[in-house]
């Protein structure tokens, strides 16, 4: 989970794990959790990695892209500078990512979080649906808070880490495979 600070990763991540709301925030630095779930009749361990999006921990963020297998970018639809901020993000994972695939393709989801905040609305959703077209990957609006999506965008990661990975059997991309983990960053 790599994006902003306050742009609700923590928040994803914990609906995920346990199906809780926090209503307060918390900044992280760093959170490990790990979930087994069954996605498309295949068993999986998520790794989910929760960063810290505040810029004082923005050198730990090379770290953690080099051990992920796939990432959510994280921005809130209420405010223009996380999804700014998102797309730095993007190019910093193609660009450390570079020689481990063929192309800037990588396995990633791109979330507008907090879509219950339509009132207090600063990011249009065509704009998040445009930069993921243009990026190759999926898009969601999610929100931790009503729990919209957040179950999908981390299950449709996989897909895109395994997608990958069945692309590399066939000779798309070089490295070894990591089993049925999924680090998702």
């Amino acid at each position: 989970m790599l994006g902003a600070g306050g742009v609700g990763k923590s928040a994803l991540t914990l609906r995920l794990i346990s199906d809780e709301f926090a209503q307060e925030y918390d900044p992280t630095i760093e959170d490990s959790y790990r979930k087994q779930v069954i996605i498309d009749n295949v068993p999986a361990v998520l790794d989910v990695l929760d960063t810290a999006g505040q810029e004082e921990y923005a050198s730990l963020q090379d770290q953690w892209i080099r051990e992920g297998d796939g990432y959510l970018v994280v921005y809130a639809i209420n405010s223009q500078s996380t999804f700014d901020e998102a797309k730095a993000i993007r190019e910093k994972i193609v660009r450390i990512c570079e020689g481990v695939t063929d192309s800037d393709i990588v396995p990633m989801v791109f979330c507008g979080n907090k879509c219950d905040l339509e009132n207090e609305r600063r990011v249009v959703r065509k704009a998040g649906e445009d930069l993921s077209a243009v990026w190759q990957c999926p898009f969601y609006e999610t929100s931790a808070k009503t729990n919209k999506n957040t179950e999908l965008c981390f299950y449709e990661c996989v897909r895109q880490i395994r997608m990958l990975k069945e692309s590399s059997k066939s000779g798309g991309r070089t490295g070894a495979s990591r089993g049925k983990l999924c680090t998702i960053i």
